[in-house]
């Protein structure tokens, strides 16, 4: 069985210095197809472009917005006609937030949860199907250090909560799609120097955060694409259910 015709699905991979789009590269590297969904459809559209261009696979960007179930349905709908059937689904879309629970509004949880769960809940709801159909199916989750050790690096409470639920959601999916031949997991990044830490990662906070981390380093987004692609590949079928942390150390547990 071959990649070259199978599709990996990854939501999120527009930004230029993000793990979505690391692991798009990673994965076309392997051989699979693209499809990019961004709520930045000129960044989806760049990726796809950049992706083609230097792999020599087939790729598409689509603007979607996760969140709404009609964007999804119009998204993967294009889909269908552009690539092959989607053998792999990375649900890395994700927004994080540092707000203290005190201060916390219900919009504010709202937010955070209609992202990182209902978006992931939407987009797999739509493609699992036709991956137990064909009997082969490889679903990734973005999770969190956070989620493992209570927050504490950039997310607060209604980030760890959420990322927490999709550790949920992989181990109970892993057990309903198993027999169908499809395999469910978590991927848990410590911290990763990309856009969303860049800004604090810096001076004082840098060297505090750093002399928690036992490899000594900030993690690359590479070191999280490679797993993911690991994950994605036939010979991986026995792993399911599963997390795997990448922290550098910083988390043992």
């Amino acid at each position: 069985m071959s990649v070259s015709d199978k599709t990996a699905l990854v939501t999120g991979g527009g930004s230029k210095r993000g793990i979505g789009r690391a692991t798009a590269h990673t994965l076309a590297a392997a051989g699979w197809n693209i499809a990019i969904l961004d709520l930045d459809e000129a960044s989806a559209k760049d990726a796809a472009h950049e992706i083609e261009e230097q792999h020599g696979v087939r790729a598409v960007g689509i603007g979607c917005d996760i969140t709404d179930e009609s964007s999804v349905e119009n998204a993967l709908a294009v889909l269908d006609d552009a690539v092959p059937p989607v053998g792999a689904l990375v649900n890395n879309a994700g927004i994080t937030s540092p707000i203290p629970f005190l201060q916390v509004t219900g919009q504010e949880w709202d937010r955070i949860f209609a992202v990182n769960v209902r978006g992931a809940f939407n987009v797999t709801r739509r493609i699992a199907p036709g991956m137990t159909e064909r009997g082969f199916g490889r679903i990734v989750f973005l999770s969190s250090v956070s989620a493992e050790r209570g927050g504490g690096v950039f997310g607060g409470v209604a980030y760890s909560a959420a990322k927490a639920a999709e550790l949920g959601f992989t181990r109970a999916l892993a057990r309903e799609l198993g027999p169908h031949g499809v395999t469910v997991n978590a991927v848990a990044p410590g911290l990763i120097d990309t856009d969303i830490t860049g800004g604090a990662l810096e001076g004082e906070r840098k060297a505090q955060l750093l002399a928690g981390i036992p490899v000594g380093r900030t993690g690359k987004v590479a070191d999280v694409a490679d797993l993911i692609t690991y994950l994605c590949r036939e010979e991986s079928g026995y792993i399911s259910g599963a997390t795997y942390d990448v922290n550098g150390g910083s988390h043992i547990h």
